[in-house]
């Protein structure tokens, strides 16, 4: 029977991480060069990473499927990005983004870890404004905040509504430097089709040319999956038709394990299929739904036409095409009944897909 290890280190709860940093070996600036280090995604997490790795001194190759990591599925993101810097002096802290982050996660994400994601948000901060991600500022040249996602304090960083496309454009920056450096080797439009595994480890990955189909073999010392999500799985997805899980197969068929896959977000605001031939979902501007607001159309008779006529219809078809009580049919019951609100009421939350 497999044991499986999280690899958590010992230690109280909000030192555990810490202890670690301070007690692991290092590797000297000299043996970095040495290093070979791949990753697969070129979006947030792997064109960050891989930019970062090779700052460090490590040869990076770096690969993703699109013709460049600007096309990298990270862009539709629009939100904002949370971190316990409390500049709104409203006493905020990293146990807070802590405990919201565990609350928010139904109290099932792994508590060491999610500590330590509230340890570095005031660092990643940094490191976006240190890339030149224009984060929204105040009047007198602070970085702004805003409440979102249910919190209790006003800790969001955003870029308008295009968070996700300008930290995209700073990671992609960094990533070009560190190419230009000659510490990080780019190879777009490589599809990964497999895991090379030694000895229990991962020491490569096998991976396909797609402009001229040519199978090819690349060696590390070790291997970063940043491949993204896997929503295209299910029936309709707010996701890019890319986003199909087939890396995450590919690491699962070598040994890693895999859990939980119906944990994946489902965004409330999501219009209605509108057509048997619509491939995926139409996710309306997150900056709609901010602090509460809804959004309604500007005719009231275009309310009354949807709540009374097409809300029936659509649950009615969306129960037919599909075999459960799906995530489609949610995001329908949910969109109507915020389509009929005239104005914005004070201190009202929007309804939520659970």
């Amino acid at each position: 029977m497999s044991n499986i290890d999280s690899k958590i280190p010992e230690g109280p709860l909000a030192e555990k991480w810490s202890r670690h940093k301070a007690a692991i070996r290092v590797v000297s600036p000299a043996n970095k060069r040495k290093l070979d280090i791949i990753v697969v995604g070129t979006g947030l997490a792997g064109a960050s990473a891989a930019a970062s790795l090779g700052e460090l001194g490590y040869n990076v190759k770096a690969f993703c499927y699109q013709d460049s990591p600007r096309r990298a599925h990270s862009i539709a993101a629009q939100g904002g990005i949370n971190a316990a810097k409390n500049y709104q002096n409203d006493n905020d802290s990293v146990y807070r983004l802590f405990y919201d982050t565990i609350k928010g996660g139904d109290y099932r994400s792994r508590e060491a870890n999610v500590h330590r994601l509230a340890e570095v948000s005031p660092n990643i901060i940094d490191q976006c404004v240190a890339q030149g991600v224009p984060f929204a500022r105040e009047y007198g040249g602070n970085l702004a905040n805003r409440s979102f996602g249910g919190v209790l304090v006003s800790r969001t960083f955003y870029a308008r509504g295009q968070t996700g496309q300008q930290l995209l454009l700073g990671a992609y920056s960094a990533l070009n430097r560190q190419i230009d450096a000659g510490s990080v080797e780019i190879f777009a439009r490589h599809e990964m089709l497999d895991v090379v595994v030694i000895d229990g480890k991962a020491r490569g990955i096998v991976a396909r040319d797609l402009t001229n189909g040519e199978v090819k073999r690349f060696g590390a010392h070790a291997v970063v999956l940043a491949t993204g999500g896997y929503g295209n799985v299910f029936f309709l997805s707010t996701n890019a038709m890319g986003c199909n899980g087939s890396a995450a197969w590919q690491a699962y068929k070598r040994g890693a394990y895999f859990s939980n896959p119906c944990y994946v977000q489902i965004h409330p605001t999501c219009i209605p299929v509108h057509g048997s031939q619509q491939s995926k979902l139409t996710l309306m501007s997150e900056s709609l739904r901010n602090d509460g607001r809804v959004w309604v159309p500007k005719k009231k008779e275009d309310a009354e036409r949807y709540a009374k006529a097409k809300s029936v219809q659509t649950i009615s078809k969306m129960r037919t095409a599909t075999s459960t009580w799906s995530a489609v049919i949610r995001h329908t019951v949910t969109w109507f009944p915020a389509m009929l609100h005239r104005v914005q009421p004070k201190n009202v939350v929007m309804p939520v897909s659970v």
